[in-house]
């Protein structure tokens, strides 16, 4: 076996159940765990541009009118909330994120429904890592971003561990994908009793290292869903710990890309670029080069952004004067974030607003009255239906 060490694991067998099997260790079992290598001249180059494009995003947004990245802050902490949920499968509101985050920063929420306490626990842990990015990590920290995610202390059905270290006492913790009896493991964590010691090695280093931080983010990011130290939420709070160094890097709590957006653009290959880094050997270039590379693809993302924050800002500096209920509002503001993706016909918006077929028809008139939309050319009756007039200008903010 070329001198590798082999150590029992836990797989899963469609009759039997979860068997010992013997394989090639994990990451964490390897000798010098968790003393990562990487070849800086590897990323070198694209982590130069990564630090020359997140300088002048930030540049460029000091110049824009407050309101302007007031807007753009709010639009990507929606993203970095509901992109973040949507990689373990969750997926949040996102007219309510808006509204719970709006609230928490102190913004305008007229017309934004109530938020619900899964959002509300979600968003109050992406804000404590951004905004007070500056405020020291430490176990109570993460336990009370876990607590916040679980407020009932279950995980859908399943009761979890709250605010406290994984015990295993239902088992090794397995990432696993599939339906049973057909589950695939893709990965086992360090056994429990490890815990305490690996995560007190972890915050300790968080706080001391001396790396280029956007390097440290992506180790951080590595390390944390490795030792895997929680029952459940270990994705989510693992990027906003990225979150967390990102803000430590660019020295502010005004977020002004979405790494968990792009992350969710790129889910599958995620997942993959993990476990084949978790079951490879300490050095980490493959996956710290990746995560580069996708930090710059966020980065670029961050242009489409700005300029829908701008055009939905014209568009109600627009329209400030026009008289609309609170169905019309919810509605425009869902075509303007992009987040109504199908052709908007009667019937979807009184879905949509929870309001009868009647009323979502005479809405829609006011609406095409009021010249904010349109009917779509070529449709007629039933088979109507509505696009938005929005003037979007040609213009657009480069960095």
């Amino acid at each position: 076996m070329n001198g590798v060490l082999l150590s029992n694991r836990v797989s899963y067998d469609p009759i039997g159940g979860y068997n010992q099997v013997m394989a090639a260790p994990y990451i964490h079992e390897l000798p010098g765990w968790p003393d990562f290598t990487w070849d800086t001249n590897a990323f070198a180059l694209p982590l130069a541009r990564v630090h020359f494009r997140r300088g002048a995003l930030i540049t460029a947004m000091a110049s824009l009118g407050f309101d302007v990245r007031q807007d753009t802050v709010l639009s990507v902490l929606v993203q970095d909330v509901t992109k973040s949920s949507e990689i373990e499968g969750e997926h949040l509101d996102e007219q309510q994120v808006r509204s719970s985050i709006a609230q928490h920063l102190g913004m305008d929420i007229a017309g934004l429904p109530h938020a619900d306490r899964d959002v509300e626990g979600v968003v109050q842990m992406m804000l404590d890592a951004t905004q007070r990015y500056d405020d020291p990590l430490d176990a109570e920290r993460l336990f009370s971003w876990h607590a916040a995610l679980f407020p009932t202390g279950r995980s859908h059905l399943r009761k979890i561990i709250v605010a406290s270290w994984r015990d295993d006492r239902a088992g090794p913790m397995l990432v696993l994908s599939g339906r049973e009896p057909k589950q695939k493991v893709h990965y086992q964590a360090p056994d429990a009793t490890l815990v305490p010691d690996a995560m007190q090695h972890f915050l300790s280093w968080f706080e001391e290292a001396s790396l280029d931080p956007v390097v440290q983010a992506a180790v951080a990011h590595l390390w944390f869903v490795t030792i895997h130290p929680f029952d459940d939420g270990n994705g989510r709070i693992a990027r906003a710990l990225t979150d967390l160094a990102l803000a430590r890097a660019d020295g502010t709590a005004q977020r002004f890309y979405s790494m968990s957006a792009q992350l969710r653009r790129d889910r599958k290959r995620y997942y993959e670029i993990l476990e084949k880094t978790q079951k490879g050997g300490l050095d980490i270039t493959a996956w710290i080069t990746w995560f580069i590379e996708h930090l710059q693809a966020a980065l670029d993302a961050a242009q489409s952004v700005v300029r829908g924050v701008r055009n939905r800002q014209a568009f109600w500096d627009a329209h400030h004067d026009v008289a609309l209920n609170t169905r019309q509002i919810k509605m425009l503001n869902k075509l303007l974030d992009g987040d109504f993706k199908s052709k908007l016909q009667t019937q979807k918006y009184a879905a949509v607003t929870g309001t009868s077929a009647a009323s979502a028809k005479r809405d829609l008139a006011d609406l095409v009255h009021k010249g904010i939309l349109m009917p779509a050319p070529g449709t007629s009756g039933r088979g109507t239906h509505y696009l938005l007039i929005t003037g979007e200008s040609s213009s657009s903010c480069t960095w």
